[in-house]
């Protein structure tokens, strides 16, 4: 079976002042989603998006063909489920938290599910995946992170890459269509090791969003995944 690999630029790199030219560059560029990194200085020590940001720039997610292009939202946030809730109805169309920020891991991805949104869960570097064990079956997304959750611009774990190996397996095992996102230091120099892997899904930030032409970094990566 051929994988369909999915490029996810950060906005947490975009340039704040002109978000909506941004998502629509980033898009004419060959974005297929983007990536919405949502910290609470709390969880993180990092304060970023709130639901109406997102909101607004749900009209500028979509191609010149008027095609919708998803909104990739990752909770970076403890609690979880009411800004969870938030988020779904101001447009997103995937979120993901992290397990440790939730007190009831089910229920906050049946919340999120109940709002015709489709939920992933995020783990940090150190953390195992062991909640997968009871949560599979439930989810459409699982985002591995590559760097510390809260700043952009941090270098690739390297370790990261066996745990993109672990959550492959399982989601081998588990006979589901599930996503495998992986999110922090991806560059066009090491992608392809991440998609050798086993991740179908790249969120990139400062790659992409600190470069001249960002249609020729998208080009690049997708050259360099084959």
């Amino acid at each position: 079976m051929t994988t369909t690999f999915r490029i996810a630029p950060s906005i947490l790199s975009a340039d704040f002042a002109r978000l909506g030219e941004e998502v629509k560059s980033v898009i004419d560029a060959g974005a297929d989603w983007i990536h919405f990194d949502v910290m609470d200085n709390h969880y993180v020590p990092n304060l970023t998006f709130g639901p109406m940001v997102c909101q607004a720039l749900k009209p500028h997610a979509k191609t010149a063909a008027g095609v919708a292009v998803p909104i990739d939202v990752h909770l970076m946030i403890s609690p979880v489920d009411a800004l969870a809730a938030a988020f779904a109805e101001a447009g997103a169309d995937l979120i993901s938290f992290h397990p440790d920020a939730s007190g009831h891991v089910h229920r906050s991805i049946q919340a999120i599910k109940s709002k015709g949104v489709q939920a992933g869960l995020v783990f940090n570097p150190a953390e195992t995946l062991d909640v997968l064990a009871w949560t599979i079956d439930e989810i459409d997304l699982i985002l591995i992170m590559s760097v510390n959750p809260g700043f952009g611009g941090q270098s690739f774990i390297d370790s990261a890459l066996r745990k993109i190996e672990q959550a492959r397996k399982l989601i081998e095992a588990s006979g589901r269509d599930i996503r495998l996102e992986v999110d922090g230091g991806i560059k066009v120099d090491n992608i392809r090791r991440v998609a050798y892997a086993g991740a179908d899904t790249f969120v990139a930030g400062s790659a992409i969003f600190g470069k001249p032409d960002y249609k020729r970094v998208i080009d690049q990566m997708r050259l360099a995944l084959g």
